[in-house]
């Protein structure tokens, strides 16, 4: 998969590190000239030095092609925009952006950032694990990044309709901790009965969180 990433400071370079070993190939658009040098000296990626918010930028590091953009600058804004010029004007299935104050996480959310986030592993964990990022919304992170909260709403044709939390084998560290039905919420027990439409928050870790969006979104046949 081709990886851009936003942003060549400390997180920037360490997932780029990361997923160049991975053998995915990644592009990494830093502003900072100088910045862009050492990067190139040091990582075996592509290094666009510009502005990861204009369009010519992004165009000339290949935007049309990426299947992920990571945006994880020090300011949200520059990352907002990178994200949202990625989502609505290329549709980059994958954009996670960074978030530096914890008070902006619902507005990149409400402005189309799939995954809104501040912890280092747990972007590097969701790109890896290819979870199905229109799908599974990430609501908080726990234990330093080994954990999520995320949310999911099953479809009007899921399998998972009419049976009960006991009929279900959910992945080895997952565990469904609310359900939000026509606006009222839920706290599940193993004899609550699923239905369409219902919006599934559930905490899993490690590397469970692909078995889970699996296990929630098989529909029928």
């Amino acid at each position: 998969m081709k990886i851009m990433i936003v942003g060549g400071g400390r997180i920037g370079r360490h997932l780029a590190q990361r997923f160049s070993r991975q053998k995915h190939e990644v592009v990494l658009i830093e502003p900072d000239r100088r910045l862009c040098l050492e990067l190139a000296d040091s990582l075996p990626v592509a290094i666009v030095c510009g502005d990861g918010t204009e369009i010519p930028t992004l165009e000339s590091a290949g935007i049309r092609d990426a299947g992920c953009l990571i945006a994880v600058t020090g300011t949200d804004q520059v990352n907002l925009v990178a994200a949202q010029l990625a989502k609505r004007r290329y549709g980059v299935k994958k954009v996670i952006a960074r978030v530096n104050d914890p008070r902006n996480m619902e507005t990149f959310r409400a402005l189309g950032v799939d995954i809104p986030v501040s912890s280092t592993d747990t972007i590097a964990r969701m790109i890896e694990q290819e979870v199905d990022l229109s799908q599974m919304h990430l609501l908080a992170t726990l234990n330093k990044g080994r954990a999520a909260i995320s949310t999911l709403t099953l479809s009007n044709d899921s399998v998972l309709r009419g049976k009960t939390l006991s009929e279900i084998e959910l992945p080895q560290g997952t565990l469904i901790i609310s359900i939000v039905r026509d606006g009222k919420l839920m706290i599940p027990n193993g004899l609550t009965v699923l239905q369409a439409g219902d919006e599934v928050a559930a905490v899993s870790e490690g590397g469970s969180t692909k078995a889970l969006v699996k296990i929630l979104t098989q529909v029928e046949k």
